[in-house]
């Protein structure tokens, strides 16, 4: 576990188009707009060009995607019978999901605009929302209805919608595909002893299962199955207690799991088990000749080792951002050594999962703002090898840092480092901002 803090003293935007081609995701869609009941208008009937686009096509379930909502053209005229000053239009509006996620984003635009003249149609706005993933699969963004508001010389609003209605009046602008987010697999097995005669039986603990599922617990040589096996049903906490007569002298370690066989994801890592012969009867018994001779059975066991990791430092402390402006505060976690020494066929996997980041006067910057991009090494001389998780979002969800796959023989010492890159939001308030990072190996 370690603490991050950023401190600090927007929204991004899709490349532009060539001139003459239409930007990517740009549609348009019949509008009905009210202008203000003071302004003594009628209704302004037209098209509406717009575009959406988000700054994440493909998240996780569980990150926060930025949308931004562009209006390029609008029927809306200047409702105030004079020039409208520079800055006195404040867009918002509302961004529509159907799909995988369904429900409606809403979107604010600053007060940026040049001079109005009267009765000339109302400027280009962009507005910006933010809405989190909630399911996996393809979810669609279309625009939907937008009020323009002058506050000069009286607060009017000019109200617009999409003259065929609301979802189906206006064509979708862009999609996003959601994937799950990848789990932590925490099944074990603890074995009462780590050698024992052909035959003997070894108290096994399984924890870590569904409450209530049958568990199997099984011998292991390499990555297939012996004949040792028996059944055990988990109890209300998850752990399966059983005792496992060890005949099959190809046993050299012991798994639990759930479903019809082992996998990865059902099954927990392998406990090391040796079976140890006693030496023939009369192996040491002098002959009738001469020149007597014995033999002797020379057993040496290998012991088990454990998963383990450690980490370099404690804190993190990323680089600062200057207030107004947001941006990245760039760092690096502390540099992380996982040691498989267990000696069977299961790889493992690390998760880092982050809180909130909280400053002064409570404000919070989301978890999601944390990005990383892992590295991972293993060691010369290690039986597996070493894979780094993706870059991207970390988050209260988590992401994976690095893992190692299964394999007949696996093991080693593995390096795990990972440059990180907290987005602060533009006018954070000035401060430090602290977040706990977690990293669960298993």
């Amino acid at each position: 576990m370690a603490v991050l803090a950023a401190t600090t003293g927007g929204a991004l935007s899709a490349p532009a188009a060539a001139e003459g081609e239409t930007p990517v995701g740009q549609v348009e869609f019949p509008t009905h707009c009210l202008p203000p009941q003071e302004a003594g208008l009628p209704p302004a009937d037209g098209p509406t060009t717009a575009r959406i686009t988000v700054d994440n096509a493909a998240p996780q379930v569980g990150d926060t995607v930025t949308v931004t909502y562009q209006v390029a053209r609008t029927p809306a005229v200047n409702p105030v019978g004079a020039e409208l000053p520079a800055d006195a239009l404040t867009p918002t509006g509302r961004v529509l999901l159907s799909g995988a996620q369904s429900g409606e984003v809403t979107v604010v635009g600053a007060a940026r605009n040049d001079p109005v003249p009267a009765g000339a149609a109302l400027p280009a706005v962009t507005m910006t929302g933010t809405f989190t993933v909630t399911a996996p699969g393809q979810t669609a963004l279309a625009p939907g209805g937008y009020t323009l508001h002058t506050s000069h010389p009286l607060g009017l609003d000019t109200v617009c919608t999409p003259a065929a209605g609301e979802p189906s009046g206006v064509p979708v602008s862009a999609r996003l595909t959601a994937s799950d987010l990848p789990t932590a697999n925490l099944r074990s097995v603890f074995l009462a002893a780590p050698s024992g005669k052909p035959g003997a039986e070894v108290k096994v603990t399984a924890a870590g299962f569904a409450p209530g599922a049958a568990v199997t617990v099984a011998g292991r040589s390499g990555a297939a199955e012996t004949a040792d096996r028996v059944t055990a049903t988990a109890d209300e906490h998850g752990v399966a207690v059983a005792e496992l007569p060890v005949k099959d002298r190809a046993t050299t370690a012991v798994v639990a799991y759930e479903g019809p066989a082992w996998t990865a994801k059902q099954g927990s890592g392998p406990a090391a088990y040796a079976v140890v012969d006693a030496a023939p009867a009369g192996a040491a018994t002098a002959t009738a000749t001469a020149a007597a001779t014995a033999t002797q059975r020379v057993t040496a066991t290998v012991e088990p080792g454990t998963l383990s990791m450690t980490q370099a430092g404690e804190d993190i402390t990323l680089g600062a951002v200057p207030y107004g402006d947001g941006g990245a505060a760039p760092g690096r976690i502390g540099t992380v050594t996982v040691t498989d020494a267990r000696g069977g066929p299961a790889g493992w996997s690390l998760i880092g999962k982050v809180t909130d980041f909280t400053g002064p006067g409570g404000v919070h910057i989301p978890g999601a703002s944390l990005s990383w991009t892992p590295v991972c090494v293993a060691a010369p001389g290690s039986a597996s090898a070493c894979a780094a998780g993706s870059a991207g979002v970390v988050g209260p969800e988590g992401a994976v840092l690095a893992s190692s796959p299964d394999g007949a023989v696996v093991g080693g010492t593995f390096t795990v480092d990972a440059a990180v890159t907290l987005q602060v939001p533009r006018y954070t308030p000035p401060g430090a901002y602290t977040a706990v990072l977690t990293l669960t190996l298993s």
